[in-house]
């Protein structure tokens, strides 16, 4: 698998991902400890992949993949999967923390798993249960790094599942 260069120190884990191949996988893989309440918040640059995460880990656990566009216009688009219901919401337009609860996202935080692009609109709503994922950019073209913050135990043994090979 692609995400040999796992290395984790603290709360802290950091993914070495080589390519959209192994990017899907690991997030298949990911998405399979997710459960309901769980609040993903994925930062870094356009382009960094935020999207393409998401996409993965929501039609790897639909039982008929279907298309999974980008929600920066939509907002929130909304799936049903074998995990539950995921959101995925892309913040980047909004202003604050009051468009958060006019979308209903604030209120999905304890029912459905949430994946969140530019989470910094939360402010003050950010879960302090959730988990932080930043993306940067690697050297070769689709190669990713995947700096995750564990909030508490419970995510850094989900994550120590995911990591292991």
């Amino acid at each position: 698998m692609g995400w040999h260069g796992v290395t984790m120190k603290n709360h802290t884990f950091s993914v070495q991902l080589s390519s959209v191949d192994d990017t899907a996988q690991w997030a298949a893989r990911f998405g399979a400890v997710l459960r309901p309440g769980d609040v993903i918040l994925m930062t870094g640059d356009i382009g960094a992949g935020k999207s393409f995460l998401a996409r993965s880990i929501i039609q790897s656990h639909q039982s008929t993949p279907e298309d999974v566009p980008s929600p920066t216009f939509t907002l929130v688009q909304t799936y049903d999967t074998d995990l539950g219901e995921i959101w995925h919401a892309d913040l980047y337009r909004l202003s604050g923390p009051d468009d958060v609860i006019e979308l209903g996202l604030y209120d999905a935080f304890d029912t459905a798993i949430c994946l969140i692009e530019w989470p910094d609109r939360l402010q003050d709503l950010t879960p302090q249960t959730a988990l932080n994922i930043a993306f940067s950019v690697g050297q070769a073209e689709d190669a990713r790094t995947l700096t995750i913050t564990a909030p508490n135990q419970d995510w850094r043994v989900r994550l120590e599942q995911v990591c292991s090979q």
